[in-house]
């Protein structure tokens, strides 16, 4: 069986998608899930690109043990040296300097002719090499480009030193026959192309980037390159989640496996989902809300008789948790430890202790808490960060008759803040307090919420995204009380603003 290698580009063509940026201690613990989940490589981001970006790719660098860490780097100096600055604390560094090669990006974007092209690719991959052993070039646009000056160009970078070379479909235009046949002919052609480790890189503009994907595997691609939730520019990447499981589920019939704890792949869509504050769609493969459900009759009475009749891969192997749990008030930090570990979560015993006291304020709220209730208290934990105001308490009066209005005080390190607001109903009157007393200069871009379980007394999730300062920041905040939930998602938000620039 070959060991096709993960090379997941979450943390920079996923990150710079509109709509799905996170901040340093975002990507951080998103990069420490990645590493969890069993990934090959961490694209961490584009050293180059800005300060944050270069301070974010060096933390996860140092942060990382077991698998690559990579930063993207065009075919330039200042990029490359700026990516081998960053990766100075990564065991397992990775530079990949990427430049197109196809006619219309030759002539419209880089202004170059195909011969510049050539020499510079094989000059600028000899530098990477120079910085770090493990040099990854990228051929923009290669599905696009000539097939001969394509083959030029990656003979060029291989001899300069590349030790893997992408083939990415940039615009997602490729079919799988079209896929498979370019990979063949490469491998044909390319001279020292089986010294390298080959990767496809496969947009999904009309919805073929993960069956591309296994294409490029037979076509003799040893690396896919594919993102948490399929994110990524325009209609986004190939989705990591469906690439490991088509080759978990049907591995006998393509000859390879992977190194992926898929146990872990509903955790990580889950966590990348409340950094972004943007969920999958219930229909989403592997990890969607339907993936596993059966409505249909017929469907139903297959599954009670035998899983296998409408069930390829179990629920369990992808990680979705049981629907209840025993704990209650009456549980133990020990019982309750126990059943952390069995959802898939590594809490170090201050976190530990934090969560199984919020565990406790909850069984006191709330009937019946369910393995679903408590994974939303965990991330909720997980996420935040050092929080300069904290909620102490509210008080909201509203109705149809009246101006809706709240009193509301925070902590401010530990200090106490108290002020009023009035808006166009409760949650704009407290959004309107706790701007009095922040003065963060917030603007509310977006406002869901959610009932995490079904009752009366179900946890109210809510996800705000706030612009602070010409950037978005994601909150969230968990409570029985939507109220409550909603300041503390604001909170969230604005805590995460004040982390980042008191870090500067």
């Amino acid at each position: 069986m070959k060991k096709v290698i993960i090379f997941d580009t979450t943390l920079r063509d996923g990150e710079q998608a509109p709509g799905f940026s996170m901040t340093p201690s975002d990507k951080l613990k998103m990069a420490l899930q990645l590493e969890n989940l069993g990934v090959n490589v961490i694209e961490a981001g584009f050293a180059a690109s800005s300060r944050g970006d270069f301070a974010s790719v060096k933390e996860i660098a140092d942060a990382v043990k077991s698998c690559s860490v990579a930063s993207l780097s065009r075919a330039n100096r200042k990029d490359i040296e700026a990516a081998a600055d960053a990766l100075k604390g990564a065991e397992l560094p990775l530079i990949h300097t990427f430049i197109a090669t196809s006619p219309v990006h030759m002539e419209y974007k880089l202004k170059m002719k195909p011969e510049d092209v050539l020499s510079l690719s094989a000059e600028m991959v000899a530098f990477a090499k120079s910085k770090v052993s493990d040099v990854e070039f990228s051929a923009e646009d290669a599905f696009r480009s000539d097939r001969e000056f394509l083959v030029r160009v990656l003979e060029g970078v291989i001899k300069a030193g590349a030790t893997r070379i992408n083939i990415p479909d940039t615009v997602g235009y490729s079919t799988p026959d079209e896929t498979e046949a370019l990979f063949r002919y490469l491998f044909e052609k390319v001279k020292g192309i089986e010294k390298v480790i080959v990767s496809a890189h496969c947009h999904n503009d009309l919805g073929m980037a993960v069956a591309n994907s296994i294409a490029a595997l037979a076509g003799g691609a040893a690396q896919i390159e594919c993102a948490v939730n399929g994110i990524g520019e325009r209609a986004g990447n190939a989705a990591l989640e469906e690439v490991v499981m088509a080759i978990a589920t049907r591995g006998a019939a393509f000859g390879c496996e992977t190194a992926v704890n898929t146990r872990q792949l509903y955790r990580t869509s889950k966590l990348l989902s409340k950094i972004v504050g943007v969920s999958v769609t219930p229909n989403k493969a592997i990890v969607g809300e339907n993936a596993f459900a059966h409505e249909a009759g017929i469907h139903q009475h297959g599954v009670l008789a035998n899983r296998e009749t409408y069930e390829i891969m179990t629920p369990e192997s992808v990680g979705v948790v049981k629907s209840d749990i025993v704990l209650g008030k009456h549980s133990g930090r020990h019982a309750f430890a126990e059943k952390i570990g069995e959802l898939g979560f590594r809490l170090d015993d201050s976190k530990l202790d934090d969560a199984f006291e919020k565990f406790k304020a909850l069984c006191d709220r709330k009937k019946k808490v369910s393995d679903i209730d408590l994974e939303a208290l965990i991330y909720n934990d997980i996420l935040k960060i050092k929080e300069t105001y904290t909620l102490d308490r509210f008080v909201v009066n509203c109705g149809n008759t009246i101006t809706s209005n709240c009193v509301l005080r925070l902590l401010y390190n530990g200090a106490p803040l108290e002020e009023s607001g009035i808006g166009e109903g409760p949650v704009d009157a407290a959004y309107k307090a706790v701007e009095k007393l922040t003065a963060a200069g917030a603007k509310l871009e977006s406002y869901k919420i959610r009932s995490v379980t079904e009752g009366e007394d179900a946890l109210g999730e809510v996800t705000v995204k706030l612009k602070i300062a010409d950037k978005i920041y994601v909150g969230r905040g968990v409570s029985p009380d939507v109220i409550e939930s909603s300041i503390l998602a604001y909170l969230d938000a604005e805590n995460k603003y004040f982390y980042e620039r008191d870090r500067q």
